[in-house]
């Protein structure tokens, strides 16, 4: 955490980098990052912010259907490799189980624990307090806008669309 006389913020950058997409969204990434961590768990759990919240609301929304790692790689855009090492980490942790399924023993399917789904709603409640926060100066108009920029850089740099990386 932030130590007592340091704040928790990116230095101001020189002003060149200001008009710099990467230095803008690194900037915002590690602001989000400390505001996740400002909702801690109080409980001493963790409170689920982050990817963990995410993945679990991802597989919470969809517990009808079998959710496999690719298909979490490719909703959260994050390589395998992350992937594997942020699920056998929530496996240790009790909030998910792998089963493998009869038509194929290579596949396991992502299921969610009792542990999980009783977080599920914590979860939520600090995921939606720290949007508010995040969109709390921008019109409703303004955010849109925002999210379809994210959206298009997104899109421009992963590797499948033909971006660089």
């Amino acid at each position: 955490m932030c130590k007592e006389n340091r704040s928790c913020f990116p230095p101001p950058g020189r002003p060149e980098h200001r008009d710099e997409i990467g230095f803008q969204v690194n900037g915002l990434s590690h602001m989000i990052k400390w505001l996740a961590h400002q909702y801690g768990g109080r409980d001493g759990e963790p409170s689920g912010v982050g990817i963990y919240g995410w993945l679990i609301g991802f597989l919470y929304d969809n517990r009808d259907q079998d959710i496999f790692q690719r298909d979490l790689q490719k909703q959260f855009a994050v390589r395998r490799s992350s992937m594997t090492g942020i699920l056998q980490s929530m496996e240790r942790d009790g909030m998910i189980t792998r089963h493998p399924v009869p038509w194929d023993a290579r596949l396991k399917k992502i299921v969610l624990t009792e542990k999980a789904v009783q977080r599920h709603e914590k979860f939520r409640q600090a995921i939606a307090e720290i949007e508010a926060k995040l969109s709390a100066g921008l019109t409703a108009e303004e955010k849109a806008t925002f999210i379809a920029l994210c959206e298009k850089i997104a899109k421009a740099i992963r590797p499948e669309q033909g971006g660089s990386h």
